[in-house]
């Protein structure tokens, strides 16, 4: 990846050698598809049960691969492997640790163009998207090396009672903690989180989703080669129902981080603690609101808010689902968001002009359909609202962008997650009412707001219920956050700690403080 520095937020600096760059990364990951992938316990391969076929979703007659599925037995050996060998590894000191995971983080960036090439084909991304996950894992972990750093190991002297004696607070790691990641961000949040419990000390045991089991495999072998023992990063795919349930069932498993539902994930935290209280991190989606006043600069807003409701194919926790427009630029603002719409090129996401590829598995899609059926019997569909099915579509889970608008407050596609590419707007008139209708969600993730008015922009910061919020943002009304620029994390039913990744108050969560007095 060289010189060029790809956040959300810069996606559209394309240029030409990021282009040839991933062009060349494409063709290397198509010359390794189809082929078997083992899973790996203390660092050695293993077949498991047999192996799962790992399907594109852009043409489901192309096998990407073909992984082993873990069993039961091997998540216990997993976790077994990983006690053993996390004294070792947070006994050579955080510096080393520091060392060892900066190295990884160069070499994801240093191969980024073809581990976006790869994510592209998995996921579903297109290119400056798939570029962008990627390097986010790098720069998630190269900021929890730069925490760990800044806070000289979270090791500092306290006071004193007696001249006698002296005490140090520290905080130490957990012992082995489980990495379960979605399918939508593999790179970043299996990467990131990984990254923290390894910088604190902890072992990690990585689950990636079931449909994106490759680009978190590449990951793993990063870190094996920067340095990381087998022992203390561990891979296994498998299905959540036996190998996930198996590493959060297991009392030797200090913490998880989970991202994924709000129904898997709450049960979760609700069982994951048995014999004493364990940390747990889990995410757990967004229902993301948009605000446009008539203040607003419609130019921005409809780009922002086409950015965010589409990208990834509406597959974000942090998507925009809802907008509340001002009755007074409601026409103009859907006129200006129709036309972008309009514009989107959806197909091959390896493609350079596509902007939209398929959504990742038949469940996705027929959540579409079901979604788009409902919009269209109780609202009105403006703009899209079909699978798409002949051509180059033939094969693969594509989908129309679709705008709807004129459904009640109470409505389903208000207020569940769909995780499709389905925007409702919403006229209103008063903006204590809009705030209030923002707000009416069990989730608090992200949101957006447009108004060139510092008065408006104030109330809304100071009234909007989430974690992650974005005022006049072009390149995404309530998506692109970055490492060390917006910590992300969310509110109410979006999250669990109130500590966002990627931001000062994250990396604490993989570690326990430790008072160590020692009378002389």
């Amino acid at each position: 990846m060289g010189k060029f520095k790809v956040t959300y937020a810069t996606l559209s600096a394309d240029n030409e050698e990021l282009q040839s760059a991933y062009d060349a990364g494409l063709e290397q990951a198509r010359s390794e598809l189809g082929q078997t992938h083992p899973f790996y316990v203390d660092g050695e391969p293993r077949e498991g049960s047999g192996t799962r076929d790992n399907i594109s979703p852009a043409d489901t007659r192309v096998v990407l691969g073909k992984f082993a599925q873990a069993t039961e037995q091997d998540a216990l050996d997993a976790v077994a492997a990983a006690r053993a060998a996390q004294p070792e590894w947070e006994g050579i000191g955080w510096r080393k640790r520091v060392e060892i995971l900066r190295k990884a983080a160069d070499l994801i960036s240093e191969r980024g163009a073809y581990l976006s090439a790869l994510l592209s084909t998995e996921v579903g991304k297109n290119r400056l998207e798939a570029l962008g996950d990627v390097e986010e894992s790098a720069d998630l972990i190269r900021y929890y090396c730069d925490q760990m750093e800044k806070h000289d190991g979270y090791d500092q002297p306290m006071g004193q009672l007696s001249k006698n004696e002296r005490t140090r607070d520290v905080l130490r790691p957990h012992g082995v903690w489980v990495v379960i990641s979605p399918f939508n961000f593999p790179a970043s949040l299996s990467g990131g989180p990984a990254g923290a419990a390894l910088v604190s000390g902890n072992a990690v045991i990585m689950k990636p989703a079931s449909d994106t089991p490759w680009i978190v495999l590449k990951l793993y072998e990063i870190l094996r080669e920067a340095g990381v023992p087998g022992g203390v990063i561990q891979y296994l795919s498998g299905p959540g129902g036996i190998v996930g349930n198996a590493l959060t069932d297991h009392p030797d498993v200090g913490g998880v981080t989970f991202t994924g539902s709000y129904e898997v994930g709450f049960n979760l935290y609700r069982r994951f603690s048995r014999r004493w209280v364990r940390p747990c991190i889990v995410e757990l989606g967004g229902k993301n609101p948009a605000i446009i006043t008539p203040n607003a600069d419609l130019e921005r807003a409809s780009t922002g808010v086409m950015r965010a409701a589409f990208g990834l194919q509406g597959q974000k926790c942090s998507a925009c689902s809802r907008v509340y427009v001002h009755k007074d630029v409601k026409a103009a603002f859907t006129d200006k968001l129709l036309e972008k719409t309009r514009a989107i090129k959806v197909g091959d996401p390896t493609e350079r002009d596509v902007f939209m590829g398929p959504v990742i598995n038949e469940g996705a899609y027929n959540d579409f359909k079901a979604f788009a059926e409902s919009a269209d019997q109780d609202g009105v569909i403006l703009f899209g609202g079909h699978a798409l099915t002949n051509g180059d579509y033939k094969h693969g889970y594509f989908v129309e962008p679709t705008i709807v608008e004129g459904l009640p407050d109470d409505h389903q596609l208000m207020k569940q997650e769909l995780f499709v590419p389905i925007v409702v707007l919403a006229e209103y008139e008063d903006l204590d009412a809009a705030m209030a209708l923002a707000n009416s969600s069990e989730y608090g993730l992200t949101a957006g707001f447009y108004s060139e008015d510092q008065a408006e922009v104030d109330y809304f910061l100071k009234h909007i219920e989430a974690g992650v919020v974005y005022i006049n943002r072009a390149a995404g009304a309530t998506t692109g956050a970055w490492p060390g620029v917006q910590p992300f994390g969310g509110w109410k039913g979006s999250g669990s700690t109130g500590k966002n990744g990627g931001g000062p108050y994250y990396l604490q969560q993989y570690m326990r403080e430790q008072s160590q007095t020692i009378v002389e």
